[in-house]
């Protein structure tokens, strides 16, 4: 059975700019890469394949002392059954289990495809060297001690990695765990023992996060593909594993640990090229303040923004996992399940408080219980005793045994409005997990999904090479078959249709230069509507006025009542310094708010420079809403969106999407907030307009992908009405990047 079928291959999305990396030592790699890129031929694919596919090993470091780096690497490339040329290398020995050792690998005669170096780390460097000259063409070190030091470390992983670039050979680290390739009965690592072969396939930065899935894979009965270390990436990085894996027969669903990314474009593209045709299930750490700086004290990079990083798998069609639980839960459950067709579960159980647990988990996640029709109602009545329901969730009742859970799990699978199932095993006297499991599993059929979650009996049920996976509780196997429903939409998703909007791009260039020439990369209000204006967004009549009579002749044009505003691109939050004015409705009331404006921002901060007051129309009623960009610089322009004002902060509940976006994607930024739900109810009878929501997200993204140079726009409020009221920006300011070489 092929565990995930109907796979539709779409377009990969377009990806942001990506901006210069952050550290010196992240400009050093990327250098490195792109000196890679320019070598002629494949010789960069030849040396990965060196790496995962070796005909000969040299081990660097190999000992004879039991439990040290060198011999348990040594040792489990010779006991996995590794069917090429094996070279221990230590100068003060003869030999190690068994196989001659050299003293210097510059005595081998023959070819080396991979080098493990396996020497603490002030010794890295002289054996890379060595590698080098005996002309390996990949090249692993397992030692910590380089980057996730400090300055030093960083610097000294700089040298390996330059020193492997000019002579075209890969590096995997340093600080990794090595690499395994079952198939090709190759582990290179100081893990315990060779997993068994199968399609899961584990890419992490973490070693031992490696060896704890190589330890589950084992208990859970799950079969590995391949399991790469990364390490430190001071060459190879997760982008040229995924791209590898993306292509390997052998991998049918990817596992990853990642603290942070090297190139956001680099990486989207290959985790795309897998998630195109294999579900990508990754767990990121480091995404709290605390995380963040141990993140980087662990590998030697800082990781990045957390919403940024969400944006990205969103895009790419990666599956989160926020836990290791559920990097466990969602893995077991693609690799040996179908994904459903659609959101409708049945719950099968022979308990009925468990029932309600997993239907309350059901709603929660956003996906339905199934409606059962009458035949199978009726078949169902047919199968169950008197006291059992049959309607979902079904009891089966606690004596119920293997046989009526058996019946009753392929009656209710062969149900069309059934696109998956939850079967609840909970533990008594008159229970036999061991062959309801069996059961349930003969009778599972091949097309939808079955998971099982055994409440007290957990470690009594047959999980080695068992076809159904086996929960701890049903919250976690709602969210597995969630996390199985939102790749199958991701896969089956329309095609992705960017809308080029008709705008007026000069005259905000005209503006950008303006500001860049005077050295201003906060633009004021006033200028930032201009843009928004360039782009088709409603902002409120008025202008800037230098005199109070200025003042009352544009707000005698415009109409009162109008709200008056300092204009000053000095002033981030114009009412912290008492710098607005709402509801004035009269000339003598304009030019004393003028006069009070201009005292104010003067005492409120001396240093301003004031240029002038903006008086504008007062806005009619609406729902505020926040829109804005940021860059992110990994994956470049991010959108977000959110209620606006006070509420902004007080629910928390902002939504971001990398740009350039569909209306598909806008619509799913709006949706998956907590602010939807609340929109959706403020009106009696009268829709919200969020198909202008919509639109307005696209603009800006257009927005943010013409112009790099902007760094940031934030539009708190835009004010929405009902549908046939436009819309209108009543607030809004634009930074812009200090350099061009953003």
């Amino acid at each position: 059975m092929t565990p995930v079928s109907d796979r539709k291959h779409t377009q990969s999305a377009a990806v942001g700019h990506v901006t210069h990396m952050t550290s010196a030592r992240q400009s050093k790699t990327t250098n490195i890469r792109r000196r890679r890129t320019r070598l002629s031929g494949n010789t960069t694919d030849r040396c990965l394949d060196a790496l995962l596919h070796p005909s000969s090993v040299a081990v660097i470091g190999a000992s004879r002392s039991p439990g040290k780096v060198g011999h348990e690497i040594f040792a489990n490339i010779r006991e996995g059954g590794f069917e090429g040329t094996v070279v221990p290398v230590n100068p003060s020995a003869t030999e190690i289990l068994g196989v001659e050792c050299i003293s210097d690998l510059a005595t081998f005669g023959g070819p080396v495809d991979l080098c493990v170096v396996a020497v603490p780390a002030p010794a890295v460097a002289e054996a890379v060297d060595s590698a080098i000259k005996a002309k390996a063409r990949a090249i692993v070190v397992v030692a910590a001690g380089f980057g996730e030091t400090g300055s030093e470390g960083a610097l000294a992983e700089s040298r390996l990695a330059e020193r492997c670039a000019q002579a075209d050979v890969r590096l995997l680290g340093p600080n990794c765990l090595g690499l395994i390739n079952t198939g090709h009965r190759l582990n290179a690592t100081f893990a315990r023992g060779m997993p068994q072969p199968g399609g899961i396939s584990v890419l992490s930065q973490s070693g031992a996060l490696c060896t704890a899935i190589l330890d589950w894979a084992q208990m859970s009965g799950l079969g590995l593909a391949k399991v790469i270390s990364i390490g430190n990436k001071a060459d190879i990085d997760e982008a040229d594993i995924l791209e590898t894996l993306a292509a390997d027969e052998q991998t049918k669903i990817v596992v990853g640990y990642l603290e942070n990314i090297s190139s956001g474009e680099r990486f989207l593209r290959a985790a795309c090229a897998v998630t195109s045709s294999k579900p990508f299930v990754l767990f990121r750490a480091g995404v709290t303040k605390a995380g963040m700086w141990t993140a980087s004290a662990h590998t030697g990079y800082l990781a990045g923004a957390d919403p940024a990083y969400a944006a990205a798998f969103k895009r790419a069609g990666i599956i989160r996992a926020d836990s290791l639980d559920a990097l466990w839960d969602f893995a077991s459950g693609l690799s040996r399940q179908p994904l459903p067709r659609g959101n409708r579960l049945s719950v099968i159980t022979n308990s009925g408080g468990p029932g309600v647990i997993a239907a309350d988990a059901i709603e929660r996640a956003g996906m339905k219980l199934a409606h059962l029709d009458g035949s199978t109602v009726e078949a169902l009545k047919a199968r169950l005793p008197l006291r059992g329901t049959v309607h979902n969730p079904i009891d089966v009742l606690g004596d119920a045994n293997p046989q009526r859970y058996a019946d009753t799990v392929s009656a209710v699978l062969q149900e069309e409005s059934v696109d998956g199932a939850i079967v609840i095993l909970t533990s008594h006297a008159m229970t036999k997990p061991v062959e309801t499991v069996e059961a349930i599993a003969a009778r599972a059929p091949e097309e939808k999904p079955l998971l099982l979650v055994c409440l007290g009996a957990t470690n009594t049920v047959p999980l080695a090479g068992g076809r159904v996976p086996v929960y701890p509780s049903p919250e976690r196997a709602v969210a597995t078959l969630r996390a199985m429903h939102d790749y199958r939409v991701w896969l089956n998703r329309p095609e992705q249709v960017i809308v080029r909007f008709p705008v007026n791009r000069r005259r905000v260039e005209r503006i950008i230069k303006r500001h860049r020439r005077a050295g201003r990369l906060r633009m004021s209000e006033v200028d930032t509507k201009k843009i928004l204006q360039a782009y088709d967004l409603k902002v409120p009549d008025g202008a800037v006025a230098h005199s109070p009579q200025e003042a009352v002749d544009v707000a005698e044009r415009i109409g009162f009542p109008v709200a008056m505003k300092i204009v000053s691109a000095d002033v981030l939050h114009k009412s912290d310094v008492g710098g607005v004015k709402l509801n004035v409705s009269s000339a003598a009331d304009v030019r004393d708010t003028f006069d009070l404006l201009v005292l104010r921002a003067d005492r409120g901060k001396p240093a301003v420079h004031l240029d002038g007051v903006y008086v504008e129309k007062m806005c009619g009623q609406g729902v505020q809403v926040v829109l804005g960009t940021t860059y992110d610089p990994r994956f470049g322009p991010l959108l977000m969106f959110g209620l606006g004002g006070t509420l902004v902060d007080r629910l928390d509940s902002l939504s971001y999407h990398m740009a350039p976006v569909t209306a598909e994607e806008a619509v799913q930024m709006l949706s998956e907030t907590r602010s939807y739900a609340l929109l959706s109810g403020l009106s009696d009878g009268d829709r919200i307009d969020f198909a202008a929501i919509v639109g307005a997200l696209q603009r800006i993204s257009q927005l943010a992908t013409d112009f790099p140079e902007v760094k940031e726009l934030n539009i708190d409020p835009y004010l929405v009405g009902t549908v046939g009221v436009e819309p209108v920006v009543v607030d809004a300011r634009i930074t812009l990047f200090a350099g061009m070489d953003q």
